[in-house]
């Protein structure tokens, strides 16, 4: 039981859940969005009037219901676009807000034997276990120890 509630409260399964459940209760609304506001406006572009939703061509004998894919392309685009600056975007704002990453890099050598990058102060090489030289003192700089006279 402890290993399913740790899945269960794992931030990804949440995630999931909360965007499956908003993005299928907003499906109804912009599907009506779509067909009563945007396939118009699509028709008047094109020069096609009425519900685009049932427009089709024929080739030969097989009919293509085109203004069934325009309806589903453009709800898609609303859909996500809603999804994003509605809920993604703010949710990564708060997320950064009360936990900054700062992702700092420490400077890297190359291990002599696997050539593979390790820190510079590390003393042995993570990947191979070879033990490493000794990082030489950086010399103070000639500019930095002498004062200004004047």
């Amino acid at each position: 039981m402890k290993g399913f509630r740790s899945f269960i409260l794992r931030g990804n399964v949440v995630d999931l859940a909360v965007g499956i459940v908003i993005g299928a209760a907003f499906t109804a609304v912009v599907n009506g969005f779509v067909s009563a506001f945007l396939t118009p406006l699509v028709g008047l572009a094109t020069g096609v009037t009425g519900d685009m939703g049932h427009k089709t061509f024929t080739v030969g004998a097989t009919e293509f219901p085109y203004g069934a894919f325009v309806n589903a392309a453009i709800s898609f685009l609303l859909l996500a676009s809603a999804l994003y600056f509605l809920v993604v975007l703010p949710i990564n704002k708060l997320h950064e807000r009360l936990a900054p990453h700062h992702d700092v890099q420490a400077p890297k050598r190359d291990c002599p034997e696997c050539l593979s990058p390790v820190p510079a102060q590390a003393r042995r090489c993570a990947s191979c276990t070879v033990p490493l030289p000794a990082v030489p003192a950086v010399p103070a700089q000639a500019g930095e120890t002498t004062q200004r006279a004047g």
